[in-house]
């Protein structure tokens, strides 16, 4: 059931005590926008003195304190963390108990700017999209995502310009030297992949080279560019090299990745 978001702006310390109480009871989650002091004892010890910080305190028992810059806390607790909330010599403290490790986070509330709470519901899956070396990975398992017929018949080979992805031979006998973008491919992908292709035709005197740049999107007006210097584009989107390489994980020796 969705709790009403409650929030307090500007409140006295008896209030922040009495806000900070109830939201640690039903376990939600909390945002305090505060001038305040930590003091940590533990593993090792530390203190930081006054400044206006913000804490975060989520539903799992976790705690962050986080400085106005950095994206890193300054201070934090995973979760499963105890809360209490007391007065000591008239200043207000938050404190998280940590059991094994047996760690102390005191943060002394001297003024409350903004106190925020409420249950947030986050259902979603994770996804984490595939780099352009998974992309590779996939491509060599399934040369099929590319284009079929293609095989794969080395991958991160060193020319002058520097590393071509992928190198692989069409249905035709042709070579083709392939070029992975994750992100949308722009101008400067072309080109590297126009020298990667340049340098193979000189290097080994071969006359039909491909030259096939893969990625989920090419940037707008440069498909006259592409076409201009004999090479092609073939759209592959990462989240479907993800999802193969998950299916295979299971099922493939690492010694199959190389029979391509």
């Amino acid at each position: 059931m969705r709790i009403p978001i409650r929030f307090l702006s500007d409140p006295s310390p008896s209030e922040v005590s009495a806000f900070l109480k109830s939201s640690l009871e039903k376990k939600l989650t909390i945002l305090i926008i505060a001038s305040c002091r930590v003091v940590y004892r533990g593993r090792a010890s530390s203190t930081l003195e006054l400044g206006e910080r913000i804490i975060m305190i989520k539903s799992d028992g976790s705690l962050q304190i986080h400085r106005p810059w950095d994206v890193a806390p300054v201070n934090w607790q995973p979760p499963g963390c105890l809360f209490h909330v007391d007065f000591i010599n008239g200043s207000l403290r938050l404190r998280a108990v940590r059991k094994k490790p047996h760690e102390i986070v005191d943060i002394f509330l001297e003024r409350v700017f903004l106190s925020v709470s409420m249950n947030l519901i986050d259902e979603g899956d994770f996804s984490l999209y595939a780099s352009e070396r998974d992309m590779q990975k996939a491509v060599r398992l399934h040369p099929e995502l590319v284009e079929s017929g293609l095989k794969i018949i080395d991958f991160e080979r060193h020319v002058e310009p520097g590393f071509i992805d992928l190198y692989g031979v069409d249905s035709s006998g042709r070579l083709v030297v392939l070029e992975l973008k994750r992100r949308v491919a722009d101008k400067s992908a072309i080109l590297q992949l126009s020298k990667y292709v340049s340098e193979v035709r000189r290097r080994y005197g071969f006359k039909e080279v491909r030259g096939i740049l893969v990625a989920p999107e090419l940037s707008k007006g440069l498909q006259p560019l592409l076409l201009s210097l004999g090479l092609e584009f073939k759209r592959l989107d990462p989240k479907k090299c993800m999802s193969i390489l998950k299916k295979n994980s299971r099922n493939i020796k690492i010694t199959e990745y190389f029979k391509k």
